[in-house]
């Protein structure tokens, strides 16, 4: 195996693959980068067992070839060389010989022999998204999953395609967020049926697919970016750019939570995001340990945000807000509160709630496909 890139390219292949890398004292050679040039191809791949990883480098071939080598030691070497440089990379017996002007050192591998199969899936039919919006979505559902592993299923976001449309979901049975995607492109099996296709991708898999589109935006990304999803049994595909990322995906049963989406209210309120967002956080100073409490009044024409706590005190803050209907309040957690605030976009939010007892939903003033639930706090 020999072949040369240039050392930014490199450098960014190595810490897209590199961080699903895990130290697995019973399978060492996870901790390792297969460098696999075959076909005209140079790829970097990396794998922990649950996510693979697949990054085609650009570069000039020398020799086909093979070589597992540890991720954090190429890693932080070659993100210690000359930017704009190029980087030999050869493999001799069991080392790997990388030079880069006057930079030469030999780094000791593993046989490619030893690295796990990554599956591999059709991309024939697949689904595209806009890369943008799909991230967006992706950061305004993906709060919402459960870290219990008792129900398992909770533990994913759920995908629904349908048609056009993408409806991405998250709940750990307190709260739940809910957002719907544009599909920009389609080629499946049965495309003229509207039969609907549900699967559960892990969060771990979400957020690193988050931190791909990330890194990928602060690089190389300057235009209009699809995100690829191939889908198979058990297994997720997505493709941007020079990256591939498999996925496993979560068996189980995802609950029918649109049966809990209220459709009755009793008020409905307008409010400044910003100012509801300041002032629950100021009375969440004197919230009860362990239950995180804020109380919430809908009054004719405001709203009185207020926390009472027998060991530090209490608040009560006024905020001019539209009410329409009742009088009404709840009571819920703080934190999954702030939670929705942060994540949902624009200057006003609508609140609507029936009663104490029942769930509060809120929703951007001007976005439909944006949704967040929270149950109350029954007193």
């Amino acid at each position: 195996m020999n072949f040369i890139s240039l050392q930014e390219n490199l450098k960014r292949g190595l810490n897209i693959v590199g961080h699903i890398t895990t130290k697995n004292i019973n399978l060492p050679i996870l901790n390792n980068i297969l460098i696999k040039v075959d076909k005209g191809n140079i790829e970097l791949i990396s794998t922990n067992l649950e996510i693979g990883m697949v990054y085609k480098l650009r570069g000039k071939i020398n020799h086909d070839g093979e070589f597992a080598v540890d991720s954090k030691l190429i890693t932080e070497y070659v993100n210690l060389l000359s930017e704009g440089g190029k980087v030999s990379l050869e493999k001799k017996e069991e080392q790997l010989l990388v030079e880069s002007g006057k930079y030469k050192t030999k780094i000791k591998g593993e046989s490619a022999k030893e690295f796990p199969l990554i599956p591999v899936i059709s991309q024939e039919h697949y689904y595209t998204c806009d890369l943008e919006n799909l991230k967006k979505a992706l950061n305004s559902v993906v709060f919402s999953v459960s870290s219990s592993e008792n129900r398992v299923e909770l533990t994913g976001v759920l995908f629904s395609f349908n048609e056009n449309k993408l409806s991405l979901a998250a709940t750990d049975s307190y709260r739940l967020a809910e957002k719907q995607v544009e599909i920009k492109g389609v080629n499946i099996e049965n495309q003229e049926t509207n039969d609907e296709q549900s699967i559960i991708v892990p969060a771990k898999t979400v957020q690193e697919l988050l931190r791909v589109f990330s890194n990928l935006n602060e690089t190389i990304l300057d235009g209009d970016y699809q995100v690829k999803i191939c889908l198979a049994e058990n297994q997720i595909l997505f493709i941007v750019d020079s990256v591939q990322l498999i996925s496993r995906l979560i068996n189980g049963h995802y609950p029918d939570y649109k049966q809990i989406i209220p459709v009755k209210n009793e008020t409905k309120i307008k409010v400044k995001r910003l100012e509801l967002l300041r002032a629950v956080k100021a009375a969440a100073l004197f919230s009860k340990t362990g239950i995180n409490d804020v109380n919430l009044q809908f009054l004719k024409d405001k709203i009185i945000v207020s926390a009472f706590s027998g060991a530090s005190g209490e608040s009560r803050i006024e905020l001019e807000a539209k009410i329409d209907g009742h009088d009404n309040e709840i009571t819920i957690n703080y934190r999954y509160l702030i939670d929705g605030l942060n994540n949902i976009s624009g200057d006003l939010i609508n609140i609507e709630i029936l009663n104490n007892n029942t769930p509060c939903l809120l929703k951007p003033e001007q976005d439909d496909s944006y949704l967040y639930i929270i149950m109350p706090i029954r007193q």
